[in-house]
C-alpha cells in the first residue's frame, strides 16, 4: 500500500471516515454460518449494545478462542474471552479467594494478567517471567485472595493478543460495602481495533516509524508560522526539527488511518448507550485498554467528579476533561439533567475518537463534537526545564549536532537511543500536549490525591533511576538504552522501601506499569500524592514514586504501549 500525504490537520482522508466511525452494527458477528467460522471459534456471547456479560462469585471458567468480528465492513478474527469483546466483566469481593480456570482453544500459547491486582507472582500471568504461559488445549488455574477493592482490568500478556481482543474489566467490591454511592454504575472500556495483523503493523513501524502519522507539518503550517513569528524564526524552527530528525507532530505511533476506536466494544457509529433518569447520580468506570492510544475524555455539557483512580479512592475533584493513558482507570460521578449527553474520548493525535451516549431512553443522541486540532510538541516536551526557561533554540541545535550525547556509561547508549534530556521538568500540573490552554478544566497528576496514606511511612533507603529511551527512526524502545533481552533484571531487596525515578528522554508519553507492587507517586518535593499501578511519564519529564518491596518473586515492569513493550521497553524485577 502506497503512502499518500495527508492534506490537513484534523483527521485522515474523508474517504476513510467509515474506518474512524466504524459500522453501526459492528462487533462480534452473531449467527455466522458454520462454514464461515473455524472449528475453534467460540459462539458469540455478548449482550445487546456492546455490554459485556457480567460474571460474579468465586469460581470462574474462561475460554480463550477466536471469534469472528466486523467493525469496519471487513470481517476479521478476534481473540476473545468467552466469545465476547471486551471479555466478561468479573465482579469480585474484597477478602474472597477466587479461582479462575482459563482454557486455551487457540493454536498458540496465551495468558491473562490481572492488571493492578496484588497477588503471588506465580498468578501474575506474564509468560517467561511468572509462568510459562497457557499452551494450546491446556487449562491454567489462577487462584488468589483479593486484598483490595476497586476498578481494575485484565488482558493477555502474550504477543499482540491484547490488540486483537483479550481484555475485560474486574470490579472488586469493598468488604464493607461500596463507599461511593451511585444510582447507576457503568463500565466504559476504551480500546483500539485494527483490521491489520498486528505483526504487519509492527513491521511497518520498524520500517517507517511515522507510517501512520498523517498530521506532519505542511506548507500551510510554515506560512502560518511566518505570519505569526516572522520568516527568520519560521525557517529556524524547521531547520531545528530537520536537524533533530524528529517531528513536532509525533504524538502517536498509530492513528485512525488503521485504528477504529471502541467504547465497550462498540464503534462510534454503533453508539454504546447508558441509560439514566434525570437527577440520578451515575458512576462511570473508565478503563483505558487502548493498545497504543491515549484517550482524552469529556462529556460536553456535563461536569465529571473524579473519585477513584487506579483502584484507589481519591479526594473528589471536578473537571471537564481528563487524559486516560493505556493501563489507567478513572471512575467519575456525573448527575445528568438533560435527555442525552455524548461521552467523547478523542485520541491524543486527534485523528479519531470513541463515542457513546448517556440518555434517558434508547435511541436518543446528543451532538458529537469535532476532534480538537492537534497541538505540536513544545520546547518543554523536547528539553524539559531548559525548554521552559529559555535558551532552548541554541540547546536544541547543539543536541541536533550530537543526538546521542552520552550521559551514563557509553555501553548503555548507541543505536537504540537518538535523544536525551539533561534538564527534565518535574511539574505534575501539566495536562499534557493537546490539553494545554484549551479553555476546559483538565485533570492533572497534581490534582489526584489518594484518600488513604500509604501504610509504609518509611523514608526510602535508596534510589533507583531508570531512563525511558528510544530511537524513533529505528522504532526501538528501551530502558537505559537497553532493550529487553540485552538487559539484566533489576533487583529489589525484600522488605525495603525505595524511591524510583523515571526520567523520560523521549518525545512520547510512556505509561509505565510495575507489576506486583504499588507505586506511591510523590510531588517534586517528596510528599505523597497518590497510589498508582500505572504511572504515565510525559516527554522530557521526571517523575518519582516510592515502592515497598513486599512481594517476593519475579515481576514485569514495562511501558503499557504494547508496541513499545514489544520493541524493548520492558525489564524484569526480582524481589528477593
Amino acid at each position: 500500500m502506497s503512502r499518500v500525504p495527508f492534506k490537513g490537520r484534523i483527521a485522515p482522508d474523508p474517504s476513510r471516515r467509515r474506518f474512524i466511525q466504524g459500522l453501526a452494527a459492528g462487533g462480534v458477528l452473531m449467527g455466522l454460518s458454520p462454514w464461515g467460522r473455524p472449528v475453534w471459534a467460540e459462539p458469540a456471547a455478548v449482550t445487546a449494545n456492546g455490554t459485556a456479560p457480567v460474571l460474579s462469585g468465586t469460581e470462574f471458567d474462561l475460554t480463550i478462542a477466536e471469534t469472528p468480528v466486523d467493525f469496519t465492513g471487513n470481517p476479521r478474527m478476534a481473540t476473545t474471552v468467552n466469545g465476547s469483546l471486551p471479555g466478561p466483566t468479573l465482579r469480585w469481593r474484597e477478602g474472597d479467594t477466587v479461582t479462575i480456570r482459563v482454557t486455551n482453544r487457540l493454536a498458540v500459547s496465551t495468558s491473562i494478567h490481572w492488571h493492578g491486582i496484588i497477588l503471588p507472582y506465580q498468578m501474575d500471568g506474564v509468560p517467561g517471567v511468572s509462568f510459562p504461559g497457557i499452551a494450546p488445549g491446556e487449562t491454567f488455574v489462577y487462584r488468589f485472595t483479593l486484598e483490595q477493592a476497586g476498578t481494575y482490568w485484565y488482558h493477555s500478556h502474550s504477543g499482540f493478543q491484547e490488540q486483537t481482543g483479550i481484555y475485560g474489566t474486574m470490579i472488586v467490591e469493598p468488604r464493607g460495602g461500596e463507599r461511593i454511592r451511585a444510582d447507576r454504575d457503568y463500565v466504559v472500556q476504551l480500546s483500539d481495533w485494527t483490521d491489520e495483523d498486528p505483526l504487519v503493523v509492527f513491521a511497518k513501524l520498524k520500517k517507517q516509524s511515522d507510517y501512520y502519522n498523517f498530521i506532519e507539518p505542511t506548507a500551510l503550517d510554515f506560512f502560518r508560522d511566518v505570519g505569526e513569528e516572522g520568516l527568520g524564526k519560521a525557517i529556524a524552527k524547521r531547520r531545528m526539527w530537520n536537524r533533530m530528525r524528529m517531528s513536532p507532530t509525533d504524538l502517536a505511533d498509530i492513528s485512525a488511518y488503521t485504528y477504529t476506536y471502541l467504547m465497550n466494544g462498540v464503534t462510534p457509529a454503533g453508539n454504546w448507550t447508558g441509560l439514566f433518569n434525570r437527577g440520578e447520580r451515575v458512576r462511570l468506570r473508565f478503563i483505558s485498554s487502548g493498545t497504543q492510544s491515549y484517550f482524552d475524555v469529556r462529556i460536553p455539557g456535563l461536569k465529571m467528579t473524579v473519585v477513584h483512580v487506579d483502584g484507589q479512592d481519591v479526594e473528589p475533584v471536578t473537571v471537564d476533561e481528563f487524559r486516560c493513558g493505556p493501563g489507567e482507570t478513572y471512575d467519575v460521578l456525573v448527575t445528568p439533567e438533560d435527555d442525552a449527553y455524548t461521552i467523547f474520548a478523542q485520541s491524543m493525535d486527534r485523528t479519531g475518537y470513541a463515542r457513546g451516549t448517556l440518555a434517558t431512553r434508547a435511541g436518543l443522541t446528543a451532538p458529537v463534537p469535532a476532534p480538537d486540532a492537534p497541538q505540536w510538541l513544545t520546547m518543554a516536551d523536547m528539553m524539559g526545564s531548559m525548554g521552559q526557561a529559555g535558551g532552548a533554540m541554541a540547546g536544541m541545535q547543539g543536541m541536533a549536532q550530537d543526538p546521542v550525547h552520552v550521559r551514563h556509561a557509553r555501553s548503555e547508549y548507541g543505536p537504540s537511543v537518538d535523544m536525551r534530556v539533561d534538564t527534565p521538568r518535574t511539574n505534575l500540573d501539566d495536562p499534557g500536549v493537546g490539553l494545554r490552554d484549551n479553555g476546559r478544566r483538565v485533570l492533572t497528576y497534581a490534582d489526584i490525591h489518594s484518600l488513604r496514606e500509604p501504610e509504609d511511612r518509611r523514608e526510602p533507603g535508596r534510589d533507583i533511576e531508570l531512563h525511558l529511551t528510544g530511537n524513533m527512526a529505528r522504532y526501538s524502545w528501551s530502558l537505559d538504552g537497553l532493550e529487553f533481552g540485552k538487559s539484566t533484571p533489576i533487583h529489589f531487596r525484600y522488605g525495603e522501601r525505595l524511591r524510583v525515578i523515571l526520567h523520560n528522554d523521549t518525545m512520547m508519553s510512556h505509561p509505565m506499569h510495575l507489576h506486583g507492587m504499588w507505586s506511591d507517586v510523590e510531588t517534586p518535593g517528596g510528599e505523597f500524592l497518590a497510589r498508582r499501578h500505572t504511572v504515565s511519564v510525559q516527554p522530557a519529564q521526571r517523575v518519582t514514586f516510592r515502592v515497598s518491596a513486599d512481594a517476593l518473586g519475579r515481576w514485569a515492569w514495562h511501558c503499557h504501549l504494547l508496541y513499545h513493550m514489544d520493541a524493548g521497553m520492558f525489564r524484569e524485577v526480582v524481589v528477593a
